[in-house]
């Protein structure tokens, strides 16, 4: 209390209180080395900062170690433990240290606290010991006590920080402390205004799939997800970075003022990409993020403000829809393209509240190909003034634009009115497939919406059967099993959809109640001439078979892909070949005949 209240130390730069800090804990415990370490952006790296006794001349002290390397000592500070190892070369969070650095460093005994800022792991303070030394409750007080004094000093400098501008909450997101987008809109205003016109770059930022991270995992894994990006952008070493502001809830923006070299752009691009493609550790989650980025020049792609950001978001958009994970720079393709599109996107939300899509089915044939087990529904859209549209066309266009979970949700209504109205009629239909996307099948309130479709339409869960395809899985988290498991408990049967070209482990196969998967027909095609297409299949059965599962083959078009499956044991067949997609009452008139 003397030193963090003496004139001195007030007075002081942040580095110089570091040291002085440094100074005091190797002094008054008698230590031999006491260091500061800041951990990196992403957080998978310490660096040493600060050290005393301080380096001589000619000596380095930069050190940096990593996650990946010493994993439990990360695990320890995520924990905010305080790591007392009176033998680091033993002790089960420090012993990984031996050889790269307590050997080197001629360390015996080692106590270091974890530095916060607010939740987030920020540095380390650190006391060693070249003599065996069993630390007390008052070394381990005192250190904490240095710990939190640093942790004040990191709070009172960033609210000096913000009290340069007054107008700092008008001017700043309140979540994530970067500017918004007002503030961006100003600092565009003047760059647009200044007079020597110099070129500058505007990048637009989308987070990959935030929904399903927060329909999935939780709001706050999707709110720690957002403060980590934002983190990351602004602490991201960038030369030519001006300004970096949230824009919307997973949006943000920078303004780079270099990108004449077109080289130094891609550069910054990469460097954009990479940061915030880090895994991020949310708890026990190791939550995989990537973004979605749009580019427009000044004065080239607009010559104010409102123009440059609304083609750098059209540009964004665009990259989204080539795949996400990527840049895309803007063009006037790419303007009309974002045009088009968002009056379809209206257009589509309010054909799904109005009820004027269609549902068609086709018919799932048993292995002798004799007769009708079950159906897959799939949606179809007649446009007002497009046309058909295929749903290559606007399936894509659901997913961006947040109307996917919707639109599978009303399909599953549309079946089970179907099935009712076959019911009424004396018809019984078989079990029919509907397919649900991730961001339906990761809804922690799905069961509880298809019970109520269940209860309103009078249809027994034995008569559905819900498709997902693999990339729906891979996060295999409790939201997610839980749902699996209380729609399995309702009587419905799980199926994989499109499996091979996604990623699911055996595990996770072996570990959720799926009871069905679905070949994709890019692997039938070819059958049975190509040779890995037939290889591939193969052992998709043969894994099947090892798991208790049943196999659909669809997009069977000819005898020859028929003959080959039948004969290798596939249980279920789909495709042209028996019969196209057909209306509900086509549907029912086949059931009637065969």
């Amino acid at each position: 209390m003397q030193l963090v209240r003496s004139r001195g130390f007030i007075g002081r730069d942040k580095r110089h209180k570091l040291e002085a800090l440094g100074e005091f804990c190797g002094e008054l415990l008698k230590v031999d080395k006491t260091s500061i370490w800041k951990v990196s952006v992403c957080g998978n790296t310490l660096k040493r900062e600060l050290h005393y006794p301080q380096i001589g001349a000619g000596e380095d002290g930069s050190i940096s170690l990593s996650r990946q390397q010493h994993g439990a000592y990360f695990s320890a500070l995520d924990a905010a433990e305080i790591i007392s190892a009176d033998d680091a070369a033993t002790d089960l969070r420090t012993r990984s240290f031996r050889h790269g650095y307590l050997d080197k460093e001629d360390i015996v005994s080692m106590l270091d606290a974890p530095i916060f800022d607010g939740h987030r792991l920020v540095g380390v303070i650190c006391l060693e010991s070249r003599q065996p030394r069993c630390w007390t409750l008052a070394d381990i007080a005192l250190v904490t006590a240095v710990a939190d004094t640093i942790n004040l000093i990191n709070t009172h400098e960033a609210w000096l920080n913000s009290r340069k501008e007054l107008d700092y909450v008008t001017h700043h997101d309140d979540f994530t402390g970067l500017l918004n987008l007002r503030s961006l809109r100003n600092q565009i205003n003047r760059l647009v205004g200044d007079d020597t016109h110099d070129p500058f770059a505007l990048l637009w930022l989308d987070i990959d799939r935030l929904n399903a991270i927060n329909n999935g995992m939780g709001f706050h894994v999707g709110d720690k997800v957002v403060s980590e990006v934002a983190a990351r952008l602004r602490g991201m070493l960038l030369p030519g970075k001006e300004t970096v502001a949230r824009v919307g809830g997973d949006e943000f923006a920078i303004v780079y003022r270099f990108p004449q070299d077109l080289d130094s752009m891609h550069e910054a691009v990469d460097v954009i990409l990479q940061t915030i493609c880090h895994p991020i550790m949310v708890g026990e989650h190791r939550v995989q993020v990537t973004a979605s980025v749009g580019i427009s020049f000044f004065p080239y792609d607009g010559a104010d403000t409102s123009t440059l950001i609304r083609h750098s978001e059209s540009a964004m958009y665009h990259a989204k829809a080539c795949g996400r994970r990527q840049a895309q720079y803007f063009n006037e393709d790419i303007s009309a393209t974002a045009k088009a599109r968002f009056l379809l996107e209206s257009q589509l939300s309010e054909a799904i509240e109005a009820g004027v899509l269609s549902v068609v089915y086709q018919p799932i044939m048993s292995a002798d190909s004799h007769s009708v087990v079950s159906a897959e529904a799939l949606v179809r859209w007649q446009h007002d003034s497009l046309g058909f549209m295929s749903p290559a066309e606007f399936l894509p266009l659901a997913y961006e634009a947040g109307l996917i979970a919707a639109l599978d949700l009303w399909v599953l209504e549309r079946v089970c009115r179907d099935i009712q109205q076959s019911q009424a009629q004396g018809l019984l239909m078989p079990p029919v497939a509907v397919n649900l996307s991730a961001d339906a099948i990761m809804d922690p309130m799905l069961a509880d919406r298809v019970w109520a479709l269940l209860e309103k339409y009078q249809v027994q869960g034995s008569q559905l059967e819900l498709e997902v395809i693999e990339d729906a899985i891979k996060g295999d988290s409790k939201v997610l099993r839980r749902t699996l498991e209380e729609l399995v408990r309702m009587g419905i049967k799980l199926s994989i959809d499109d499996f091979g070209t996604g990623y699911s482990s055996l595990l996770r196969l072996k570990n959720l109640p799926f009871s069905k998967l679905k070949i994709d027909h890019s692997f039938i095609q070819d059958l049975p001439d190509d040779q890995d297409d037939c290889a591939i299949t193969l052992s998709i059965l043969g894994m099947a078979r090892g798991l208790g599962l049943k196999v659909v083959a669809e997009g069977v078009e000819n005898h020859e892909q028929e003959a080959w499956l039948q004969h290798q044991g596939c249980d279920y067949l789909q495709g042209f070949k028996y019969h196209k997609p057909m209306p509900i009452d086509a549907f029912l008139g086949l059931l009637v005949t065969v």
